[in-house]
């Protein structure tokens, strides 16, 4: 009998190491391919991201920790005219694509279907660990994802700040916002906007964490690899 059972323990210990390679991947192999992801977490400072480099460094950290960090990363914002400096669009500074999440599902191939027909859901708006972020009906819901940018990846005139004073205000000012998981109060085009859904408000001025956690957000940002 004992003759038996070390020969099943034997076969047993050779089908696992012939399947633990391919089945048992780790996350990091898993992860290096992507080219797109939403951040798992915010910077935590509402509205203030240190600007446009605060955000792209904080997009390389989480890149960087998920084992895709040999790519350069993005976050797609906007940023508004200002005391002479030009606006900042956010489909310029993404790269040219194809981008793919951390599954190696393709969400869009360029530039062009990001801003039209792209492939953007809950299922596929997933974070660099590869989870999907909470959204309408889920507790709490987390899908408000910081852009600052109209519809077609622009940025908004000078006149309305859109972009928290061009990501530097954690207090007064508002942010444009986009629904990760495509969903709203209603079936209108904005409520299913990705990128361009809502302003953010509430009673700290805006732009505060606690304002963006009151309209279904976390400060998340759109992450893109540029190369």
């Amino acid at each position: 009998m004992s003759v038996v059972l070390k020969t099943v323990s034997l076969m047993s210990f050779g089908v696992a190491a012939l399947v633990a390679p391919s089945v048992l991947q780790p996350a990091h192999a898993q992860n290096a391919n992507a080219t797109f992801f939403v951040t798992s977490h915010g910077i935590g400072n509402g509205g203030n991201l240190g600007g446009l480099a605060g955000a792209d460094n904080w997009c390389q950290e989480l890149a960087q920790a998920a084992g895709s960090g040999s790519k350069t990363w993005h976050a797609y914002l906007s940023t508004q005219e200002v005391d002479g400096k030009p606006a900042v669009n956010a489909k310029d500074r993404i790269g040219k694509g194809p981008w793919q999440n951390t599954k190696g599902e393709v969400i869009a191939k360029d530039v062009a279907d990001l801003h039209g027909s792209n492939n953007l859901t809950k299922q596929t708006a997933l974070s660099e660990k590869g989870e999907v972020i909470n959204g309408r009906g889920d507790k709490p819901n987390r899908h408000d994802i910081l852009t600052g940018s109209q519809p077609d990846g622009t940025a908004f005139p000078s006149a309305e700040d859109r972009t928290c004073k061009n990501w530097t205000s954690s207090t007064q000012g508002s942010a444009m916002l986009g629904h990760s998981d495509r969903m709203g109060l209603n079936d209108e085009p904005p409520a299913k906007s990705w990128n361009s859904s809502h302003p953010s408000r509430g009673p700290d001025g805006g732009c505060s964490q606690n304002d963006l956690k009151s309209t279904g957000g976390d400060g998340l940002l759109y992450c893109f690899a540029v190369n």
